[in-house]
């Protein structure tokens, strides 16, 4: 990446980390789960004190069920006009904020699969998410190599996100998707469906942005490997994934696709 676009990226991680902040209305100093409180009973309503009443922030969704798809779920119908962008969470949550802000500058919502660890460093991160009209998921834990682990070593990494998930939002999660692999074992997907998740999901287009190509590179895997349908793997936390993504959209909506959350693809 060059200087400009290195200083571009900042520039927008700025912007939108202060946008995201006003759009969730959220408070450092409370935790993510807590609640507004309650008017006590006779007390003056929001709009006899000329007060604004508390936002209300959109419900987290439980896991989704498909019926009629495998338990491991690589991409949605072919014959629509909508794709999944998924993004393994973890990373700066400035940078985080920037790609949530050209998503929805552009119109669009995203699966975000968080990491366990990644949530309890930030927390509000999960609140975030659901309140630009995202949905969230289970990354695992730690985002060891699932499908190498012991049985009893892998259901902890997915029932510990999922704990931590519940905490943040009131539910496990959309969607599990196992760490460090494209494609999950039969003991992984047992044990998904043990911890509540009905179905695993995976990708048909890994845009390889974990590697750090560069923007362009990014941009051009996707839209050379994308189609109506497909579920794409990307990360927050990648410069080059934020600045790939105005381009990426602006990609798909000439092809007059869409991109819409996992659930809303395959249900």
């Amino acid at each position: 990446m060059t200087s400009l676009d290195r200083r571009s990226v900042l520039r927008v991680a700025a912007s939108a980390a202060a946008a995201g902040a006003l759009a969730s209305g959220c408070d450092p100093k409370r935790s993510a789960d807590s609640a507004p409180s309650v008017r006590a009973a006779g007390g003056p309503s929001p709009r006899e004190t000329g007060r604004s009443a508390p936002a209300r922030h959109p419900a987290a969704r439980p896991p989704t069920r498909a019926p009629g798809l495998p338990a491991e779920i690589e991409h949605g119908p072919r014959d629509g006009h909508a794709v999944a962008l998924t993004f393994h969470g973890r990373g700066d949550p400035k940078l985080a904020e920037a790609l949530l802000g050209e998503v929805e500058r552009a119109g669009a919502r995203i699966t975000v699969l968080a990491v366990g660890d990644w949530l309890d460093a930030q927390p509000a991160m999960a609140r975030r998410i659901l309140d630009g009209g995202h949905e969230l998921g289970n990354h695992t834990m730690h985002h060891r190599n699932i499908c190498a682990l012991p049985a009893d070593a892998a259901y902890a990494e997915i029932s510990q996100c999922a704990d931590r998930l519940h905490k943040l939002t009131g539910s496990i999660g959309s969607w599990f998707r196992p760490s460090q692999t494209q494609r999950a074992t039969g003991q992984v997907i047992r044990l998904a469906g043990r911890a509540g998740y009905p179905h695993v999901l995976s990708y048909d287009v890994d845009s390889l942005d974990a590697n750090d190509p560069g923007a362009p590179a990014v941009q051009r895997t996707v839209l050379d490997g994308i189609r109506p349908g497909s579920v794409v793997s990307l990360h927050l936390g990648h410069a080059g994934t934020v600045a790939a993504l105005p381009p990426i959209l602006d990609g798909l909506r000439r092809r007059g696709l869409r991109a819409v959350t996992t659930t809303e693809l395959v249900t």
